[in-house]
């Protein structure tokens, strides 16, 4: 069976350097904040070129302790996609803060900047605005930036999904004041279980971050501020070092894919991914769209070929955060129509061609 993504593949392609990882944390004696993480810590900003790397527990904390540090509170409206992973808005409303849904591009299926000047124009209340680069595609974050810009409002990053990917050659995650990564196992830079980062380029706004993930200590037992637990443990952090040095020839491998598919489905009845001119995307995942998805997903199931959909109800139509009254007809289209073919770095190009081959008989019955 073909899957989406496949981190036991990814696994064992580093194995030996994973295992050897491991039993180094095992033999120091010491497993919470110690060499891994700092030392994955100064790797993680070298590869983003410059800034300051923050390890957590996981992605969604990632984005609650940036917009901490900024200073967001109960109350506090927060501007975001709807066609992203629930713990993108759970972040927000962990803190108490409001969930402001922007439409999306139609194209990128990525925060629309014209959509968010609208809303900003709307609420010049919002506080904090957070893209979400989603399949690896980067969104507009120049435009982006010019529009919170206007009303003062400060830009979270959410990278979980766009590792390695950048704009005009600079790294997603440097642009906002604070970018958020996930390491969950499936991702480009997965772990071998939950972990995520903060970045930032500002000095002070990561030395809060280092409080908040550890009681608000700057001395050890002694909490300056109001913080929590969430820190990234050792283990995970001498993974995610053996991982890093692949991560490039890794995104490189599933462009390669996503080029073949590209070639491959141009005239099949599905709408493709676009890459934009001066952007890198990194294909976490290969997205087509079609209003007969659950028919086009069967099928291939069927043939031994697992699909995602990624994300099947849009945030504001679930139940948690149902919001009768918005419309955001590109977000609901989007989707309704999406689907994930497999594409990470253990397929070859003939599970590639093995999948088109399937797809194009399907669009032509």
């Amino acid at each position: 069976m073909l899957q989406p993504a496949d981190p036991k593949a990814n696994y064992l392609a580093h194995a030996d350097q994973i295992r050897a990882a491991i039993d180094r944390v095992l033999a120091s004696g010491h497993y919470i904040l110690g060499t891994e993480v700092e030392n994955f810590e100064k790797e993680f900003s070298l590869y983003q070129s410059d800034g300051f790397t923050i390890g957590v527990a996981n992605g969604t904390e990632a984005i609650e302790l940036a917009l901490r540090a900024l200073g967001v509170k109960h109350g506090d409206a927060v501007a975001t996609v709807a066609n992203t992973v629930t713990a993108t808005v759970s972040a927000i409303e962990q803190i108490g803060a409001r969930p402001v849904f922007v439409e999306i591009d139609p194209v990128t299926l990525t925060m629309s900047p014209i959509a968010l000047a609208d809303v900003l124009a709307k609420n010049p209340d919002i506080r904090v605005v957070v893209p979400v680069h989603l399949y690896g595609q980067p969104a507009d974050m120049p435009a982006i930036l010019a529009a919170a810009a206007r009303i003062g409002a400060k830009v979270v990053e959410d990278c979980a999904q766009a590792h390695g990917a950048a704009i005009g050659g600079r790294k997603v995650g440097t642009f906002g004041d604070f970018a958020a990564f996930s390491f969950y196992p499936t991702k480009n830079l997965g772990a071998l279980g939950d972990g995520g980062a903060v970045f930032t380029r500002d000095g002070k706004l990561a030395g809060i971050v280092r409080q908040l993930r550890q009681y608000g200590w700057r001395e050890r037992y002694v909490s300056e501020i109001h913080g929590r637990n969430s820190r990234l443990d050792e283990l995970q952090a001498a993974i995610l070092r053996v991982k890093l040095k692949h991560l490039d020839a890794e995104n490189a491998t599933r462009r390669r894919l996503a080029d073949r598919y590209l070639a491959r489905l141009e005239n099949a009845k599905l709408r493709l991914p676009k890459v934009v001119t001066g952007q890198t995307h990194v294909f976490h995942q290969f997205t087509v769209r079609t209003p007969k998805r659950e028919a086009l997903r069967e099928y291939l199931l069927e043939r031994g070929i697992g699909c995602g959909v990624l994300y099947p109800v849009p945030v504001h139509r679930q139940p948690a955060f149902a919001d009768a009254g918005l419309l955001l007809p590109e977000t609901e289209r989007a989707c309704a129509e999406v689907l994930c073919l497999p594409c990470h770095p253990a397929l070859s190009t003939g599970d590639v061609d093995r999948v088109c081959d399937e797809i194009l008989r399907w669009t032509t019955t």
